[in-house]
């Protein structure tokens, strides 16, 4: 659902014939030690942490190979005092064993589920987003089997033009309802093309461009890249009109499969969708607006895509990269003409995204840019753009508005880094530097974690994550590798719950089971690539309008503390599965892949 807010849960319920609950599942273990479900890297830091529900010492752990000998230890329990649920929690480090194979980490009474150690832990998991990626689209969707949202789109909100029609059909669902967004798609898009230009080999040809089974000769990433490009070009039919938003969350009415929408923005049950276009000034045609002041917050991330997707695809298709080229340098020269931000609309709700930066994604436009046409005008550009977006601000502070500093990792510090000199490289990498330094302040607690748990938290982990593994390659310094260590252990499991926070990952693992998407609810279809929202501040879950649980929480136990997360349909702000997202760990997964 956009993570905007959505639909009356109410409707849900009756729509599905469910009633909402409130008991507590039984026979859940009070104790527990979490580990990264996935496994780790021989050479990565590897540290498991005791959640203990009620105060208990633990004084010394050791680890145990698969015929029960002891391999490891005893060694020394770290104690690091009460959080979240947790009233106590210790730190396990048993960094020092690389030997490849499984194991099980023992702490008194407890014992953690298996753990792998190897080289090849991640390998085959990269391509694992790309299908949830094929289930996401709009236009030919090859999970249901038929063409969806085929009437997009009539333009709105425009001084001249409302009420044209411009075909717009293609792209993703950006979440578990039917939006989309330029600023997550392009996003999106060049993570996909980024994602393959600096791990190749973590990529399989398994499927048709179209998403259906069979090889074509072509990387999976890039026919997915391939459909958000063409969605892309779509979204700015000319150099003058560029279009930021495609529906609105008056889609919140509409509870069913995608073929089946019947929502009405005023056309008629099922008709065409609204396009918002880039206006640079508040937008919203019910009851909210937002506070949008410029273009180029979209205008970047338009010019980002284009100028990377024509660079790696220019000896595939030279017709296709000499368009996205005039592409790129069109929506950069509107960033310029009309700086600030391009927020999403909101109508019948309060919630949108509240995007307020825009100089680092003009910074990775102009970085794109100057890799594609070696043109030096837009290499000065982007490290001017640099020193206005240094840090990101939610780096370092325990809360943001939602999507308020988007992309949560600057990408462009990465990509003006790639064709610099060395001190023009460090200067870069001191700004990655800066904001690890800012998360790692904050993260003085059991499980070494110290972002905002706003909405989409996995979101800002994986951010986290991603940016450790670029600093480290950008400088070879390994001061902060703990820390993103600690945030891919959340993700596969290493957190009070005991869940990777990606659908299907591992397979053999504890992962969400009734993710909020009307796909899973109707056809008990597993998102597998999938990354949920993630927990959140236990104050924002109960003042978020319209959830309630239908059934059980299976989690009670663990959802006492300051954060929450319910593997439950009902719970849209943890448990809803998001398309950028699952791109940011499609990138991550292909730079931990060793194949």
């Amino acid at each position: 659902m956009t993570r905007s807010a959505r639909r009356s849960l109410a409707a849900l319920l009756l729509a599905t014939g469910t009633h909402a609950l409130a008991a507590q599942a039984p026979g859940t273990p009070d104790d527990a030690i979490r580990i990264n479900q996935v496994g780790y890297l021989p050479d990565a830091p590897k540290v498991a942490v005791v959640c203990a529900l009620a105060p208990r010492a633990v004084t010394a752990f050791e680890v145990v190979d698969a015929s029960g000998r002891r391999v490891l230890g005893p060694k020394r329990a770290t104690a690091h005092g009460a959080w979240g649920p947790c009233a106590e929690t210790y730190r396990l480090d048993f960094s020092a064993l690389r030997a490849p194979g499984t194991y099980r980490v023992h702490a008194g009474d407890l014992a953690s589920p298996n753990v792998t150690i190897g080289p090849n832990v991640w390998n085959g998991l990269a391509d694992m987003p790309l299908r949830y990626m094929r289930q996401q689209r709009s236009g030919w969707n090859p999970t249901y089997n038929v063409a969806v949202h085929t009437k997009d789109g009539v333009l709105v909100d425009h001084p001249t033009r409302a009420g044209e029609f411009i075909s717009a059909s293609g792209g993703w669902a950006d979440a578990s309802d039917y939006l989309q967004y330029v600023a997550t798609s392009a996003t999106a898009t060049f993570q996909l093309l980024q994602a393959w230009r600096d791990h190749p080999r973590a990529f399989g040809d398994a499927y048709q461009a179209d998403g259906r089974p069979g090889t074509n000769g072509v990387p999976d990433v890039i026919d997915e890249a391939r459909h958000g490009l063409t969605w892309l070009l779509k979204m700015f039919p000319d150099d003058s009109l560029m279009l930021n938003q495609l529906g609105d969350d008056r889609d919140h009415m509409f509870f069913d499969l995608p073929q089946n929408d019947s929502s009405d923005y005023g056309w008629g049950k099922g008709g065409a969708r609204p396009l918002y276009p880039c206006t640079g000034i508040a937008q919203g045609l019910l009851r909210y607006q937002n506070r949008a002041t410029g273009y180029a917050s979209t205008a970047g991330k338009f010019a980002a895509a284009f100028a990377l997707g024509a660079q790696l695809l220019r000896g595939r298709e030279p017709a296709l990269a000499d368009t996205l080229t005039r592409k790129a340098r069109a929506a950069f020269a509107l960033g310029e003409k009309f700086p600030g931000a391009c927020q999403t609309a909101p109508a019948r709700g309060p919630y949108f995204y509240e995007e307020d930066d825009w100089a680092d994604d003009m910074e990775l436009g102009a970085a794109a840019l100057y890799a594609l046409t070696g043109e030096r005008k837009y290499r000065g550009r982007a490290m001017s753009l640099a020193a206005q977006a240094k840090v990101k601000p939610w780096m370092g502070a325990d809360t943001a508005s939602h999507y308020q500093w988007y992309p949560f990792h600057n990408i462009g510090h990465f990509e003006a880094a790639r064709r610099a000199e060395p001190e023009t490289r460090a200067l870069l990498a001191g700004y990655y530097g800066e904001g690890m330094k800012a998360v790692a302040a904050r993260a003085k607690n059991g499980f070494n974690v110290g972002i905002p748990f706003i909405w989409c938290s996995n979101d800002l982990m994986t951010s986290l994550a991603v940016q450790g593994v670029l600093y480290r390659q950008m400088t070879g310094d390994t001061r902060y590798r703990a820390l993103e260590q600690s945030a891919i252990d959340w993700l596969f499991g290493t957190n009070p719950w005991g869940i990777s926070m990606v659908i299907g990952v591992p397979a053999n693992g504890t992962f969400a089971r009734d993710p909020h998407a009307v796909i899973s609810i109707r056809l008990k279809y597993q998102l597998d690539g999938a990354l949920l929202d993630g927990p959140v501040y236990s104050s924002i879950y109960k003042n978020l309008l319209g959830i309630a649980l239908t059934k059980p929480d299976a989690y009670a136990k663990w959802n006492t503390g300051f954060i929450v997360y319910h593997d439950d349909w009902g719970d849209y702000s943890t448990n809803e599965p998001i398309m950028d997202g699952s791109v940011n760990v499609l990138y991550l997964l292909s730079a931990l892949a060793r194949p």
